[in-house]
């Protein structure tokens, strides 16, 4: 089964390009982005702080199957409803900088939609640590949660 979410990473580079189509309208695909309850279900998280807007910001924690709990926190920089959102995003308590993010959402067609996500980080080094976690995994099982849950409402 082709992977629906696609991480494209060049040797030497400080940044990850992921694109993934959804089978839902824009509209719902960015509600999961901006409202906490639906982000909370899946992301599988509890949202602490959740404003997003431009100038907003946010923080969220999950918990570990061993009852460890860690936080992930960040700033909007720029927001378009249905459009894009720039972000930053930080893993509290890692060796890991924060990072930028730019998220841009686009209508495919009335019941589909694509997500484009932009990540920067301080160096390729960095990106690399990054990406010998079970990030990419995560990321897909997020989505695809996403695309489940809010096909759902």
């Amino acid at each position: 089964m082709e992977r629906k979410t696609k991480v494209h990473a060049e040797d030497n580079r400080h940044d990850i390009l992921i694109k993934r189509e959804f089978e839902l309208p824009l509209n719902l695909l960015f509600k999961a982005y901006t409202e906490a309850d639906i982000f909370e279900q899946w992301m599988n998280t509890k949202v602490v702080k959740f404003d997003i807007q431009k100038h907003g910001s946010f923080r969220f924690e999950t918990t570990d199957p061993s009852g460890n709990k860690h936080g992930f926190n960040g700033s909007i920089h720029d927001f378009i409803p249905n459009h894009k959102i720039t972000r930053t995003f930080e893993i509290e308590n890692s060796p890991f900088p924060v990072q930028l993010e730019f998220l841009e959402f686009e209508k495919r067609s009335a019941d589909t939609s694509q997500l484009t996500i932009h990540m920067i980080f301080k160096s390729a080094e960095v990106r690399d640590q990054i990406l010998k976690l079970p990030f990419t995994q995560g990321l897909s099982m997020a989505l695809n949660r996403l695309e489940k849950i809010v096909n759902n409402l």
